[in-house]
């Protein structure tokens, strides 16, 4: 299990088992954006502002990346850093999501509306199973366990309206995420050191990229006798 793997299960196992006493809160993806969806529009309107908004966040991101030199270098702790720092600011500046509200936003999106905690635990299972994604904590076993011990209890299927029974459930949960060493304020670490993988992970894509474009080009009889920069210098700038 790849350590950023066990990062968004924590973090998923987290946020559901907290999410589910909250049917309320259910809300879909434009609750992240700055501003609300405008009232219904029609036709060629929604379109035209759906492109707006879209070149609107790409000429904020570019103008961003053109500012920042990126060390193409994802061996070195600093240089990760550094480019998890700038795509932060991306994401913060452009109005993208991070990856932990990106789970966040998809748990609430697929649970709005589920009525019981049967089925909201049930949803939960199906949506990591299709993100391939494996539950090695035993997180959702432990869960669905907590939720017969409840249900045996109150004598009936537990909905997440039941603000009473629904405590019962949330005492369980919060033995489980003990038991996982799951704590709420470890969630900022969690959610910085994913961040971390991920941006050592696009270096690793950028590295590759570029190593495969500099071997074409040195196979090309113009530049058979240019040597192969190291990729290390390479600024990502001057190809924007």
């Amino acid at each position: 299990m790849s350590f950023s793997t066990r990062l968004i299960s924590k973090y998923r196992q987290f946020y559901g088992s907290q999410a589910i006493l909250r049917p309320d809160v259910a809300v879909p993806v434009r609750f992240y954006s700055k501003e609300a969806a405008p009232p219904a529009l029609q036709g060629d309107q929604i379109l035209k502002d759906v492109f707006l908004d879209l070149k609107n966040k790409f000429e904020t991101a570019l103008g961003i990346l053109k500012k920042e030199k990126i060390t193409i270098d994802p061996d070195d702790p600093a240089a990760v850093s550094h480019y998890a720092n700038v795509m932060k600011t991306v994401r913060e500046k452009a109005g993208f999501l991070s990856e932990s509200q990106r789970i966040q936003s998809t748990i609430l999106e697929r649970t709005e509306g589920i009525p019981d905690a049967r089925t909201y635990l049930l949803t939960l299972k199906e949506m990591r199973i299709k993100r391939g994604l494996s539950d090695k904590l035993g997180a959702e076993a432990m869960m669905m366990d907590a939720l017969e011990k409840v249900e045996k209890e109150i004598k009936k299927p537990l909905m997440r309206d039941d603000k009473k029974s629904m405590a019962l459930l949330m005492t369980e949960f919060d033995k489980i995420n003990k038991k996982l060493g799951i704590r709420k304020e470890d969630l900022p670490k969690y959610e910085e050191q994913l961040e971390l993988k991920l941006a050592k992970a696009q270096l690793e894509e950028l590295k590759k990229d570029a190593l495969e474009a500099m071997e074409t080009q040195s196979k090309r009889e113009e530049f058979k006798d240019e040597p192969v920069p190291d990729v290390k210098s390479l600024d990502v700038r001057n190809f924007i």
